[in-house]
């Protein structure tokens, strides 16, 4: 069980973080809070307290917390500390390395990782002041929690806002993850294609695929928690982004080849890896009817012609990147999939049978078989969910990519 401190300011947002106490609470944390005299304006104590069974600490000389644990036993019990919300007040006091309340003095005795999250009016958030102090702070190793955009308390639109309570366990959730997986993958920048693609027919219709694109970001948020900088390249695809992960929303084949190969050719932005598992369709229509084709005649014929080989196009034009391809197929699977490693250039394929009922589109579990370059041996992996096969695969291309080449980071 972690040990967590959950310190609160004076501001609005407070009442979330009495949902985000009960969430860590029932996510198995042991669950400390602090309070700042203006935050106990906005929430009482007591509800902290009922909510997660612990005294609140709210004096930095009480002579009752002291006999128990003062705030130097409480620095150190400390696994992970999140200020939430974090007041502008707040973030200068600490960024100054100032110690005048129980609040700061703890910040400054504990070697816990502590993070920040902003919640402020969006002109104060926007001040040059606070956005030092901010930068400040994260060169002190603080970690910043991105506050969000919308409407504020005040009536205000902006940027300022406390992100959700699921939100900020979210964020939690995914750096204590970070901070105990291997960073395999660290300072790598990966490109990941997702999703199916979509070939306008005319202004209302398109050719497309049953592809749902839930392999693809499983892989980017997997890659994510290894330490990479992520670039998603999503097509027809009703999910939700992953935590920390960049979004480029396209339609067509050509519009993906477009952005892909953008990103390839960015030297101040170096791509290191490159995966593609969106299924991009094989053909495209000549010539897009500029108006809706009404039906007037018993049969259409649609003249089709090839879309580019967007994995092919990467892997021979960039032989720097690490390549990754995905076989989906209905026969003679391991066949194919070899074939593609060879022809495309690529350093490393997956390849599955969709034919199965019980893996690929639309399912939540999948199973793969994964052949390489310069390996004789693939690796199989067995049926599991799509999250769990895609640590895997972010695993086994951290453990490859050192055998091709060394990057500067």
């Amino acid at each position: 069980m972690k040990n967590i401190i959950l310190a609160i300011t004076g501001g609005i947002s407070a009442y979330k973080s009495a949902f985000f106490a009960r969430l860590l609470v029932k996510q198995g944390f042991n669950v400390r809070v602090i309070m700042t005299k203006n935050a106990q304006a906005f929430i009482t104590p007591l509800t902290f307290q009922a909510l997660t069974g612990n005294a609140v600490h709210t004096e930095l000389l009480d002579e009752t917390a002291e006999l128990g644990m003062g705030h130097i036993e409480l620095a150190k019990w400390a696994d992970y500390m999140v200020i939430a919300p974090a007041s502008a007040n707040t973030l200068a006091r600490l960024s100054m390395g100032m110690a005048d309340d129980l609040l700061t003095t703890v910040c400054l005795a504990t070697t816990a990782p502590i993070l920040i999250a902003p919640a402020m009016n969006q002109q104060m958030y926007a001040h040059p002041a606070v956005q030092l102090n901010l930068q400040t702070l994260a060169d002190l190793d603080y970690i910043i929690i991105p506050p969000e955009t919308g409407e504020q308390a005040c009536g205000d639109v902006g940027e300022g806002r406390l992100p959700e309570p699921e939100q900020l366990l979210a964020f939690l959730q995914n750096f204590i993850a970070k901070q105990h997986k291997k960073q395999r993958l660290n300072g790598k920048h990966i490109v990941i294609t997702a999703g199916a693609t979509l070939e306008a027919i005319d202004p209302v219709r398109y050719l497309s695929n049953h592809s749902t694109g839930k392999m693809g970001f499983a892989i980017a948020k997997a890659c994510e928690e290894l330490g990479a900088k992520v670039t998603l390249i999503a097509g027809n695809v009703n999910l939700p982004t992953p935590f920390n992960v960049e979004r480029v929303n396209i339609k067509s084949a050509e519009q993906m080849l477009n952005i892909c190969q953008a990103l390839a050719n960015d030297k101040a932005n170096p791509v290191h890896i490159f995966i593609a598992t969106a299924a991009v369709a094989d053909y495209r229509i000549k010539e897009q009817a500029p108006q809706k084709i009404k039906k007037t005649v018993e049969n259409l014929t649609l003249e089709l012609v090839k879309n580019p080989d967007i994995l092919a196009t990467i892997s021979h034009k960039n032989p720097q990147i690490f390549t990754v391809g995905f076989a989906a197929e209905t026969q003679d699977v391991e066949q194919y999939a070899k074939g593609k490693l060879v022809s495309k250039n690529l350093d490393m394929i997956a390849c599955n049978d969709v034919s199965r009922s019980d893996i690929g589109f639309g399912s939540d579990d999948n199973a793969m078989t994964v052949f390489f370059k310069n390996k004789q041996q693939s690796v199989k992996l067995e049926k599991n969910s799509k999250e769990k096969i895609a640590e895997q695969l972010a695993d086994l291309i951290g453990k490859e990519i050192g055998q091709k080449f060394t990057f500067v980071g």
